[in-house]
């Protein structure tokens, strides 16, 4: 599991932006935080470094185990609760019982990743779930969208585990990574990032930053040449 500091949010929709040099970017639009830290887990007490964090107002249907821990911390009760595994004790330590925690935990230009539930769509055939190109629309072939033979007969005499067939298809939980932060609104608690993530507007993301952040592509400058060259004859 991922161990880095993150925050529960809420996925606004896509929109564009206009770079330095004029070029347009997809992004899409977080409202991210502000989180409450409902509990705090540490190595020895739980065995591993966790916070556990609340997001979005609960105002009626609260059980009465959840309102428990809630008036504990003294704090009301949340929609969305979330663990966020930390790197070590001492980062635990930092914390305290009822903090806020808002979007300004990333900068312009950090890496993150962003994990959510993908759009369901149902029961689906092979063609729409994994991309099969299907049989023949013409000439008679009696076979477009049928998944066809799926296994021998005499040997295994049986169908392979993990064979890719039609079924439920989206409502999986999927993980973006790498995605450039493009603002930071603070005052609006939106998290601005390059690129599209999981999920349909309204849908709820845990942001938390790169486990395996790419360092920037540096241009590739050629070597200049001794000397001019000699003119073709």
């Amino acid at each position: 599991m991922a161990r880095k500091e993150g925050l529960i949010g809420r996925k606004v929709g896509m929109t564009q932006v206009f770079a330095d040099d004029g070029s347009h970017v997809p992004v899409t639009v977080i409202e991210a935080g502000p989180c409450t830290v409902i509990g705090i887990k540490t190595t020895e007490s739980h065995g591993y470094d966790a916070l556990q964090l609340g997001f979005g107002a609960k105002k009626k249907n609260v059980s009465k185990p959840a309102a428990g821990v809630f008036k504990k911390v003294n704090v009301a009760p949340m929609q969305v609760v979330r663990e966020v595994r930390l790197e070590k004790t001492e980062k635990v330590q930092g914390y305290q019982l009822g903090q806020a925690l808002t979007v300004e935990m990333f900068a312009p230009g950090e890496l993150v990743d962003v994990v959510g539930v993908t759009k369901g769509k149902g029961f689906q055939g092979g063609v729409k779930r994994y991309g099969w190109y299907g049989g023949d629309a013409t000439h008679g072939s009696m076979f477009h969208r049928a998944p066809g033979s799926i296994g021998a007969s005499s040997y295994p005499s049986r169908v392979v585990k993990g064979m890719r067939a039609a079924g439920h298809m989206g409502s999986q939980r999927v993980t973006t990574r790498n995605l450039r932060v493009v603002k930071v609104d603070a005052e609006n608690n939106l998290l601005i990032v390059r690129g599209a993530v999981p999920g349909a507007k309204g849908g709820y993301v845990l942001i938390r930053k790169a486990i395996a952040a790419k360092p920037e592509p540096k241009p590739q400058v050629e070597a200049p040449t001794k000397g001019k060259a000699k003119p073709k004859k």
